[in-house]
């Protein structure tokens, strides 16, 4: 095209054209005359602008990607690093969290048994000669342990140090076969031996040594303590028995008991330095699951309710329940004890006079506790040895009216009481 006068001239027309157009336009906003025009044109070229874009990303992609991956593999790796420190440190949070709770749990047990501990934590299991299951622990004699000394956790007793270094001991679990503690029941004096079965502390075997003393699954165990606290401070919570043993005609009873402490997943445990200054008893055990959210009894509470379980059991009738109530108080009709029917006056199936007084006679007016083996009515099984008009097959030593002879009152022992508590010597007398 050349360059010529007319092509110049039509050029400015043009722009002319357009600049009046643009003002127009502009001037009269949102009621421009060119509005829809506008909107058409619009409409053709984005499409246009649309199948052009789609086509050409992909390829604009590849050449960014390609010009951006050093970078990208870089971010990626910060990425991954970030993540696993962040995972690092939620795990160890965690840890952290769940041995802060064992750490207080534990000194809350310390606390209340009067227990001065050393805090460690377990950091081997490892076996010794002659021995089967032990931890080492990462406290030594730099920190005051000392060889014989009680170990225990939040949950109870978990064994006795038996080797101490520098920095590290050796604590003998007692599940271990090898082991032995001195315990005895809640509530009560009755003592045994509680020994390990090797069972990954599964069960401990506690063997009582009175074989008339009542337990049953549920009673709970502590330890009886040792000679100076070496190597078992007292009141430590040991257990709960889960089965008993049938052992006739042996000196003692056997049960299984449930230690309290996991001795399988040990973590965080604590060495008794100093012991209690006085027996603790049964107040370190924890609170059992029915007496939740009452307050916890008072140890002359728990002897007197032993002390009544025992009475009631001894008189065959049934124990009363933990309710804070005396025996038979609420019990239902038809159900009455046999503290009740002590001493109650009327008619007596064993002969007392009717509305009489039964002072000094408590088992007079006590009806039979089972029937009777035959009816009153009913004859004998077997025919009598005599007749009953047979006379005897040899005389008698005196008459029936005349006393027989005594033995002088030196010879006779003083402790021999009537049913009044006088000596017989005394009553001879009168």
């Amino acid at each position: 095209m050349r360059d010529t006068r007319r092509t110049r001239l039509i050029l400015a027309l043009l722009l002319a054209t357009a600049l009046v157009l643009i003002t127009v336009d502009h001037r009269a906003g949102a009621g421009s005359p060119f509005g829809p025009l506008r909107t058409a044109g619009a409409s053709v070229f984005g499409t246009a602008e649309r199948a052009v874009a789609g086509v050409t990303r992909p390829v604009g992609d590849f050449f960014a990607s390609l010009a951006s991956a050093p970078s990208a593999q870089r971010r990626v790796a910060e990425l991954s690093a970030a993540n696993q420190r962040l995972r690092g440190e939620l795990a160890a949070h965690r840890l952290d969290q769940g041995r802060s709770t064992e750490l207080r749990s534990m000194l809350g047990l310390a606390g209340r048994g009067g227990y001065k501990i050393v805090a460690a934590n377990v950091i081997a299991r490892r076996g010794l000669p002659g021995f089967e299951d032990a931890v080492e622990i990462d406290a030594g004699a730099a920190d005051g342990v000392r060889r014989e000394m009680t170990v225990i956790n939040g949950d109870g007793l978990v064994g006795r140090v038996v080797q101490v270094g520098p920095t590290t001991s050796t604590v003998l679990l007692l599940s271990d076969p090898a082991s032995a503690a001195g315990a005895r029941l809640e509530g009560g004096r009755e003592i045994g031996v509680v020994h390990g079965v090797g069972e990954t502390g599964s069960l401990v075997l506690f063997r009582l040594l009175d074989s008339t003393a009542p337990i049953a699954a549920g009673s709970r165990i502590v330890s009886f303590g040792s000679q100076r606290g070496v190597p078992y401070v007292p009141g430590v919570p040991l257990g709960v028995v889960e089965r008993v043993e049938a052992t006739p005609g042996e000196l003692t009873r056997v049960a299984y008991a449930r230690p309290y402490a996991d001795l399988s997943a040990l973590d965080v445990v604590g060495v008794v330095v100093q012991g209690p200054p006085r027996d603790p008893r049964d107040a370190v055990l924890p609170p059992r699951p029915s007496e939740a959210g009452q307050p916890p009894d008072t140890e002359k509470d728990r002897k007197g309710k032993a002390r009544r379980a025992r009475t009631d059991e001894r008189d065959g009738a049934p124990a009363a329940p933990e309710t804070g109530q005396e025996p038979g108080v609420g019990a239902a009709e038809g159900q009455e004890t046999v503290r009740q029917r002590r001493g109650r006056t009327g008619d007596s199936p064993l002969g007392g006079e009717p509305g009489g007084s039964t002072e000094g006679f408590p088992h007079r007016n006590r009806p039979f506790d089972r029937p009777l083996d035959r009816p009153l009515d009913r004859p004998l099984d077997r025919p009598l040895d005599r007749p009953l008009d047979r006379p005897l097959d040899r005389p008698l030593d005196r008459p029936l009216g005349q006393a027989g002879p005594q033995a002088p009152a030196e010879q006779r022992h003083p402790m021999v009481t009537d049913w009044r508590g006088r000596p017989l010597d005394e009553v001879g007398a009168q």
